[in-house]
């Protein structure tokens, strides 16, 4: 199972970098409010909001007026929602949702231009794949419930999702090409999503395809009406928060780490997780709830 120190990739800070957010008083300088009188403007409000309950933690992207724009600000509030005690056993699965009509429209173009500077534009990348990759290495299932659009970055988050749910409104698009910035970090995750040649239609042309197209690629799980986006994807949710996380858990680290290995390769190493899979209370447990005819008392 994978633990917090092994999501601290590409240079993460220390161990207090994790407890920033609505979950500990914000780090100095990061998204705090200045004192009156200091003579200083004061800062916008914290661009994510997250709340859990019964195991599923909600994460919403909570700036609507910039398009929920992956900004650092947002980018680094995202990171530590999703990285919050990540291995207690109280959490059990994560949804990623945003307000307004566009989930996001991908990276802050003003923070790209020339007067942010190059160590600016590095930490911006280095930060969003670090989110990009700690969502997939993260112990528990990552749901995104897209309502609107997704584009470039937005798409990114969309395709590093373990699964996602979206209305038939939404749609999704990497028009990077379009102003001169080739989407090549969202083509990572969406290469690895959808076919080569539909990644490489949308990555060249900029163009943006439906919910329902999305769908036929493997970029989304599920599409449902706009009024059912919210109870589907919670019922999935609740239905993985049911289970036991340690087999959850073990099974997700499984599934990604056998897709780069040949044939031969990956049964060896998910007839090995199996076995441990056996080993686990809650694999035992469960085999013993069944056959008794029962249902399964859960230790995670």
């Amino acid at each position: 199972m994978a633990t917090v120190a092994s999501l601290r990739v590409c240079g993460a800070k220390g161990p207090g970098w994790l407890l920033r957010g609505p979950w500990a008083p914000p780090a100095a300088g990061f998204c705090s409010r200045v004192p009156a009188g200091a003579g200083q403007p004061e800062p916008e409000a914290r661009p994510t909001s997250a709340r859990q309950r019964d195991g599923i933690r909600n994460i919403v992207l909570s700036n609507p007026k910039k398009r929920n724009a992956l900004s650092l600000a947002m980018l680094k509030a995202l990171q530590s929602d999703i990285l919050h005690n990540a291995e207690s056993k109280d959490l059990r699965v994560i949804v990623i949702s945003a307000e307004g009509p566009v989930f996001s429209s991908g990276h802050d173009l003003k923070e790209l231009t020339d007067e942010q500077g190059h160590d600016y534009h590095v930490e911006v990348f280095q930060t969003c794949s670090e989110v990009m990759m700690q969502i997939q290495n993260h112990p528990v299932p990552v749901i995104a419930m897209v309502n609107g659009l997704a584009t470039a970055a937005g798409c990114q988050l969309v395709a590093s999702c373990d699964i996602a749910v979206a209305s038939d409104k939404s749609s999704f698009a990497t028009p990077g090409v379009n102003i001169g910035l080739f989407c090549s970090t969202p083509g990572v995750a969406l290469g690895r999503t959808v076919p080569r040649k539909v990644a490489l239609e949308m990555l060249f042309t900029g163009e943006p395809i439906s919910a329902q197209e999305a769908l036929s690629h493997g970029l989304l799980s599920k599409v449902v009406p706009e009024e059912q986006l919210e109870e589907e994807t919670m019922r999935i949710a609740k239905k993985i928060a049911s289970l036991s996380r340690p087999v959850v858990s073990l099974g997700k680290a499984t599934f990604y780490k056998q897709l780069s290995q040949d044939l031969r390769t990956a049964y060896c190493l998910t007839s090995q997780t199996m076995v441990d899979n056996l080993a686990l209370q809650d694999g035992q447990e469960g085999i013993k709830a069944f056959i008794q005819k029962r249902k399964p008392i859960w230790s995670h």
